[in-house]
């Protein structure tokens, strides 16, 4: 029973937490990108360096906060920041949008011609972010460190396994589910969220109906920054925050809101732990834990590791391309908001 336990602590150290921290992070990714293809109807591939800039403008806003000696005790400063970061980052995709979107949206451009823009935008503000803040890794946590110890753990329970949990984690799952609540409070209860429903519907109708287009455009950029900077900082506080990676989590972020059903906000939420629980599951090495519940004959020699976490981004691209393959609407059938 004691082995069986320490299998399970493993487990849930390295797998079950992380997965449910990393999944939280991605569903708050693919949340932006759905609005904007439910509602404006194009995939935004600029979302990934808005993340990049959103935890930016958070960073600099933590870093002013510590050297006016203001903190957030045991949690994160960064908290504190975020809604100033929120603020910033959903006024520079509103100047991107009257500068750049509007007027593609105007012309009535093909969605394809949408996408193309979104990737120079994309690169402008990966630029923009590499030259404001550099390219290293950057730790901007502070507070306290862990919710849970593995040491506080091994000595209350007297098990071999520690299970440690990050308060970055806590604070990721926990701030998940406020913002997912209150983006589906919005979209189902309040006049503005029943007209971007509406608009994503049909827009005809809802043009008919009365419904301002660009105060729906409006919205959905401001609750596309939100979401965006909530995610990238979350990500950051979690791991540390790098350029570059952002870029890459592109594509975990839209495989999660192509498998759940591009488009439908529950299915990326849905599709955010599918990918981050496979990610971390097939690069875990099961060693440890298969060497707690197999006999000591039977023991692995090797880590029992399907794919190196270098290949992360793969499982991904794997789980992309079959779900394109086989059912190319994704679980929920992407429709509108």
């Amino acid at each position: 029973m004691t082995d069986f336990l320490n299998a399970l602590v493993a487990l849930t150290n390295f797998v079950i937490v992380p997965g449910m921290a990393y999944g939280a992070q991605l569903a708050l990714g693919a949340l932006g990108v759905t609005l904007i293809y439910g509602i404006l109807r194009f995939s935004n591939f600029a979302h990934g360096d808005t993340m990049a800039f959103g935890a930016m403008a958070t960073i600099f806003i933590t870093w002013t906060f510590q050297a006016w000696g203001i903190s957030f005790g045991p949690l994160p400063t960064a908290i504190l920041a975020l809604p100033f970061a929120i603020m910033i980052t959903a006024l520079v995709l509103l100047g991107t949008d009257r500068v750049v979107y509007r007027f593609y949206r105007r012309q009535k451009s093909d969605p394809v011609i949408l996408v193309i823009v979104s990737m120079g935008v994309m690169f402008i503000m990966n630029g923009i972010v590499r030259f404001m803040i550099g390219v290293g890794d950057i730790r901007f946590s502070d507070g306290e460190r862990f919710i849970i110890s593995a040491r506080d753990f091994k000595a209350a329970t007297g098990l071999k396994e520690g299970l440690a949990i990050k308060t970055t984690q806590g604070i990721t799952i926990v701030t998940a589910i406020i913002v997912v609540a209150i983006l589906f409070w919005f979209l189902n209860k309040t006049r503005t969220g029943k007209s971007m429903r509406a608009f994503s519907d049909n827009e005809d109708l809802a043009l008919l109906s009365g419904i301002n287009p660009e105060r729906v455009v409006m919205v959905t950029w401001i609750i596309v920054g939100a979401l965006a900077t909530v995610a990238g900082t979350l990500y950051g506080l979690d791991k540390s925050f790098k350029p570059f990676v952002y870029l890459q989590l592109l594509l975990p972020i839209f495989a999660a809101a192509i498998v759940g059903g591009l488009g439908n906000p529950l299915g990326a939420i849905v599709g955010g732990f599918i990918i981050a629980f496979a990610e971390v599951t097939i690069t875990y090495p099961l060693k440890k834990v298969l060497g707690y519940l197999l006999p000591e004959s039977l023991e692995p020699d090797g880590l029992v590791q399907l794919l190196s976490t270098d290949y992360k981004f793969a499982v991904s691209f794997v789980i992309l391309l079959i779900v394109l393959l086989v059912k190319p609407t994704g679980i929920f059938k992407g429709q509108s908001v």
